[in-house]
């Protein structure tokens, strides 16, 4: 519906964060471990992030080593060298912020939108309680807060989805094969549920 002056309705603002955890996640064999951030997760999650438009993304690691690392490269690129050299690297890792725990995350993510978001999880399985994407990208745009989970390794671990919404179907291509990156992952599932397609 067209308004006075032949201006469009605004749509409500988008507001989702996603999260990459890298503790509590599983190995191959199923044990609760906790991954290495990956340089190149960080870069291409966060420009695909600032591409979709979301808010925020978070990076969930208790270790301190890890912690140093993320804090070096976001320096590099947002007050080193970098800055200046890739000013686009730059405005997305404006995007990052390094959490200890999903509890910490959740606690940052419900005082930024002073409420708790809707969260949903990406699983390579089908899970009981999932959604279609075309059901995430409705409630999303409805404008309520959102947050979406990736995990790293082998995928997070059962814990965290006792906390979680709902499911994200798996990417399922077109043959058996499915061990996607999480970098991949997270783009086509943002060009899924925010895509202008």
């Amino acid at each position: 519906m067209i308004q006075e002056g032949g201006q469009c309705p605004e749509q409500p603002a988008l507001r989702l964060d996603l999260a990459l955890v890298h503790y509590p996640v599983c190995n191959k064999h199923g044990e609760t471990i906790g991954s290495a951030v990956t340089n190149l997760d960080l870069h291409d999650i966060a420009r695909a992030g600032r591409t979709f438009g979301i808010d925020t993304l978070y990076i969930v690691t208790p270790f301190a080593d890890q912690q140093t690392l993320v804090s070096d490269i976001l320096e590099h690129w947002q007050t080193g060298h970098g800055a200046t050299y890739n000013p686009k690297r730059k405005e997305a890792l404006a995007l990052v912020r390094v959490c200890n725990d999903l509890a910490e995350m959740y606690q940052l993510a419900e005082a930024k939108w002073r409420q708790r978001p809707t969260v949903f999880a990406t699983s390579a399985k089908p899970h009981a309680r999932q959604i279609d994407f075309t059901q995430a990208r409705q409630r999303i745009f409805a404008g309520e807060p959102h947050l979406i989970l990736f995990g790293t390794g082998w995928g997070m671990a059962p814990e965290v989805f006792a906390d979680v919404d709902a499911l994200l179907p798996p990417i399922a291509g077109f043959g058996e094969y499915n061990h996607l990156s999480v970098r991949s992952a997270a783009a086509i599932v943002l060009d899924r549920v925010l895509g202008k397609h």
